[in-house]
């Protein structure tokens, strides 16, 4: 299926773009998220007519995304599970608990923007973890597993 995209899409392209996708990943995924839209004659005219527009609204983002990240990058974020003696968790943290943790912490964060590359932190442990808050934006934090007993 042959797309616009909306906005910058990361392994796809940039806003603007005429790009084929398959179907199910534009009517599944792309579309529903305003993300793209069908790459008709009308869709095309209505694009052209709003790109100032939509690039502005996309670079408001990335400046949005960059002021955070400078307040995100560095932060040290506890938290604190059950854990053997040896220092094994009972469970893990993932994503999920930490994006949990920045929102405490007054960060608006998704789970799916902290990348784990890892995997879930099973150890009391210091890691540190990139958090990608738009396509071009990363910050790196320091997650500070403490155990329990």
């Amino acid at each position: 299926m042959q797309i616009i995209l909306l906005e910058k899409v990361v392994n796809l392209g940039a806003l603007g773009d005429l790009v084929k996708v398959k179907d199910g990943y534009a009517r599944n995924f792309l579309i529903p998220a305003g993300k793209a839209r069908r790459a008709t004659p009308k869709a095309l005219a209505e694009f052209e007519a709003r790109r100032a527009e939509l690039e502005a609204a996309a670079a408001e983002k990335l400046a949005a995304s960059q002021a955070v990240a400078e307040k995100l990058q560095g932060t040290v974020v506890s938290i604190t599970r059950k854990s053997g003696v040896d220092g094994r968790l009972f469970g893990s943290v993932t994503n999920h608990d930490v994006a949990d943790a920045l929102k405490a912490l007054g960060f608006d964060v998704e789970k799916a923007s902290v990348r784990m590359p890892n995997g879930p932190i099973k150890t009391v442990s210091e890691t540190e973890l990139e958090v990608s808050l738009h396509t071009d934006v990363t910050t790196t934090i320091t997650v500070a597993v403490l155990g329990e007993h």
